[in-house]
């Protein structure tokens, strides 16, 4: 057994590395001295045949010719044949090219990423380890098969340079460090579309893969920046039916009228069918590149469900000469006579002939060739690839370019990070640090022609290279919006809250979703949709309508107001009776009953009182520094004048009843002129406080804000507390006074006593003023004035009619009453 094993290791042959399994051809190729890869997805849809596990499986079924991406493999010879034949950009060096059909499905994207890493040899040698394939590779369409790609390929190096892969994901360099892309990614897209078509109530549904989640979640997240809400958001996949009816459902149920839909266009045409299905219409569609300009959807009834959509488009290629490439040089260069379907290499399967038979019916069809768009962003990937190769090799005319330089695929990740070249279609190309090139879109918007036919009309441009307040330029004027309308369609959760209301979220809901509430008073929003209402400075107020700040009313007692008219009128009659007294009593100033108890003390208080009338007028009107000042000083001086008088009189009752005492002298000491001084004291003391007080802290105009939020009062402010309660005390004190005295006397046996109605009237003033206090505290506003006129005038007809009225009755209707036998009691009294 020793000498077998010895004999089988000497004479077993060397391992040989093999492809495990069957190779996976290309589509379309040709050899060079570079070869450049490509995967799209011609067919758009793939039949996995049944596994049963007994036997190796066969190769999926690939079926339903998606003609934009049969161009882009198109435009990719045609840039490559273009640069073959130029002289210029790399002279002696041809480029080859291997694309693949990818079928757009994941499982079939790892196959053409394998194969372009791996190639189509059986055995390679002894060792695996070689250069790849390919040099880069253009692909894929979708950002989803773009990322297994760039994953499988990216720790090998080869740079993959993608023409719509435009999921934001695909920016991290350090994920994805050999990617690029001539497209900008998603970022600009999404954010543009809040900011510009900026409806605040939107639905969201999106491709459940990478291109959807991360462009949605971009979009959301600009959506809650801008204050816009999202009814709902919803995803589902191409091979997910009954989610797919799910969310039409949630769309159907729903009540925003904008729709973002960031679909790739195989999921958007699922959408599309089953909108169809059931009648929804009328929905403003906002589309992203991947579906907006895609002929595929156009269909017989799908202009009712997308005309007037909106959205982000990539710019018309403009290929010179490609129009006539597709229905003619193509089809000889890319196709051998023997297989007129496909171009096979040395290992071909003639099998494939056969599976591609269905791209012949576009053998003269170039109707499409317009209408391409990603068209050029694959020749200058292509072009890109061709400068990068050019700047390695140092190639030079017409010296051509160094073949002696082995070209690897790293090399070439790096020379395309250092392009900047104008591409013949008149763009500037190169890659920023995340291998993108500059957002830049055409805004398009679904109308009919004039011949019915839909067309992709462009209404504006978005380019992410200017400044910020340049990059968006729109035309609202020529936009024609779902159902044909011209003008912008609503789509909000609550209608617009009007100036003079604020927004009430409601519970439960999206901030979008709000009641109007009316500002309350002395609160302001001039702005439609205010969040908040703004309260009035303290002299404003709110108008009725809430939306206007203007001065408050200012409030006082008006001589032309009802309460100040009957005020003035009691006032003026209270005067009016004053003087006519004071007339009676000068007629009669010779009968006993006017010279009895000082007749000059008598005409004194009623001069006093005409003044305590007249000085209540002084309440009244707009209060000024000098009405305010006067007021209070003028009401306490007369009244301690009137006062004064009235103690006077009531201290001559009480000497005169001394004096008819026998031995008893006390009239010397209280006569005439002692009642004048006395008089002239007591209000000189007056005098002094009141002077004190307005030296001091003297009375003036205030605007009282606080008592009423809507009107400001206009009233007299005391100034100093303690002046303004010394002037009342003392008044009160002089009455008190007054009130003792006069009860004191009121027994005194004169037929005519004249101290019992000082303290009647005494009595009054008391009761007045005391009722007063209370009641000045307490009234607001202007009826604070009025209560204290009203005790002014009350405390006036008090005193008059208590001390004069009963004199008046005998002068006028008791005449006979009027004699000094009567007053000093040698006639029977009579009761008044």
């Amino acid at each position: 057994l020793l000498i077998f094993f010895i004999f089988m290791t000497i004479y077993v042959e060397k391992p040989v590395c093999q492809i495990i399994g069957a190779p996976a051809f290309p589509l379309l190729s040709k050899e060079g001295d570079v070869i450049i890869g490509g995967a799209f997805s011609i067919h758009s849809k793939i039949t996995e045949p049944p596994t049963n596990f007994t036997e190796t499986p066969q190769p999926p079924i690939c079926s339903s010719v998606n003609l934009r991406e049969f161009r882009f493999a198109q435009t990719m010879i045609f840039a490559i044949e273009e640069i073959n034949k130029s002289d210029t950009l790399l002279p002696n060096i041809s480029i080859g090219y291997r694309i693949y059909d990818n079928c757009g499905s994941s499982l079939t994207s790892m196959r053409a990423a394998m194969a372009l890493m791996n190639g189509d040899e059986l055995t390679v040698g002894e060792i695996c380890s070689k250069q790849s394939a390919v040099h880069a590779i253009i692909g894929m369409s979708e950002s989803s098969a773009t990322i297994v790609l760039s994953r499988t390929t990216g720790p090998f190096k080869i740079p993959v340079i993608s023409h719509s892969a435009t999921c934001e994901c695909l920016s991290s360099r350090k994920e994805f460090p050999s990617f690029f892309r001539t497209i900008g990614s998603d970022y600009y897209q999404s954010r543009a579309l809040v900011k510009y078509f900026g409806w605040s109530w939107v639905g969201a549904v999106r491709s459940d893969s990478d291109y959807g989640n991360n462009g949605m979640a971009i979009f959301l997240k600009a959506a809650q920046e801008e204050g816009i809400c999202v009814e709902y958001s919803e995803k589902f996949d191409r091979t997910e039916p009954e989610k797919l009816l799910k969310v039409v459902d949630v769309i159907k149920r729903g009540t925003a009228k904008v729709v973002v839909a960031f679909l790739a266009h195989v999921e958007m045409d699922n959408l599309l069918f089953q909108m169809s299905l059931q009648n929804i219409t009328g929905l403003q569609m906002i589309g992203v590149e991947a579906w907006i300009t895609a002929n595929s959807l156009l269909t017989p009834t799908s202009y009712s469900i997308l005309g007037g959509s909106l959205g982000f488009a990539v710019s018309k290629a403009s290929l010179d000469g490609f129009a006539n490439y597709v229905v003619g040089e193509f089809w000889e260069t890319a196709f051998r006579p023997e297989c007129p379907a496909i171009k096979l290499n040395i290992f071909g399967d003639q099998n494939l002939c056969n599976e591609h038979q269905d791209l012949l019916e576009f053998k003269d069809d170039n109707e499409d060739v317009p209408e391409l768009r990603y068209s050029s962003n694959i020749y200058k990937a292509i072009y890109a690839v061709a400068h990068a190769i050019n700047s390695f090799l140092r190639c030079t005319s017409p010296h051509g370019c160094d073949k002696d330089w082995k070209i690897e695929p790293w090399e070439v990740v790096e020379f395309l990070k250092k392009v900047n070249f104008t591409a013949r279609t008149g763009d500037q190309v190169w890659f920023d640090s995340t291998g993108a090139a500059a957002a830049m879109y055409e805004v398009v918007n679904w109308q009919l022609g004039p011949d019915g036919d839909v067309q992709f009309k462009p209404v504006g441009f978005y380019d992410a290279s200017l400044p910020a307040g340049q990059r968006f330029n729109l035309r609202p004027e020529i936009i024609v919006w779902a159902g044909g309308k011209t003008q912008v369609p609503l789509s909000v959760c609550s209608n617009s809250c009007p100036p003079g209301t604020r927004k009430a979220p409601q519970k439960g809901k999206p901030i979008c979703c709000y009641d109007c509430v009316a500002c309350a008073d002395g609160e302001i929003s001039n702005l439609t949709d205010s969040n908040n209402c703004e309260v009035c400075p303290g002299e404003y107020w709110s108008n009725a309508e809430r939306n206007k700040c203007v001065l408050k009313l200012v409030e006082f007692l008006l001589f032309t107001e009802v309460m100040g008219i009957v005020l003035v009128f009691f006032s003026l009659f209270g005067v009016f009776l004053t003087v006519l007294v004071a007339v009676l009593f000068m007629i009669k100033r010779d009968t006993p009953i006017v010279k009895a108890n000082n007749s000059e003390l008598s005409f004194l208080l009623l001069f006093s009182l005409k003044l305590c009338f007249l000085c209540s007028l002084t309440f009244i009107g707009q209060p000024s520094e000098w009405s305010c000042m006067l007021r209070h000083t003028a009401f306490g001086i007369t009244f301690v004048l009137c006062i004064s008088c009235v103690l006077g009189k009531t201290l001559v009752v009480l000497m005169a009843f001394r004096a008819t005492l026998p031995g008893s002298n006390v009239m010397k000491w209280f006569g005439p002129t002692q009642q004048r001084l006395s008089v002239l004291a007591l209000t000189l003391i007056q005098v002094i406080i009141c002077v004190i007080w307005l030296t001091t802290a003297p009375p003036f105009p205030y605007k009282n804000l606080q008592l009423y939020k809507e009107k400001i009062i206009l009233e007299c402010s005391v100034g100093s507390a303690v002046g303004f309660w010394a002037v009342l005390g003392y008044i009160g004190l002089l009455a008190v006074l007054c009130f003792v005295l006069a009860f004191l006397a009121r027994k005194l046996p004169d037929n005519f006593n004249e101290a019992k109605f000082i303290t009647f009237s005494m009595l009054i003033f008391c009761a007045v003023w005391i009722t007063f206090i209370p009641a000045y505290v307490s009234s607001p506003g202007k009826f604070t004035v009025a209560v204290e006129i009203f005790a002014i005038l009350a405390s006036s007809f008090g005193l008059l009619f208590c001390i004069f009225a009963p004199k008046c009755y005998i002068i006028i209707l008791k005449p006979e009453l009027n004699t000094k036998k009567h007053l000093m009691g040698k006639m029977p009294s009579k009761s008044l």
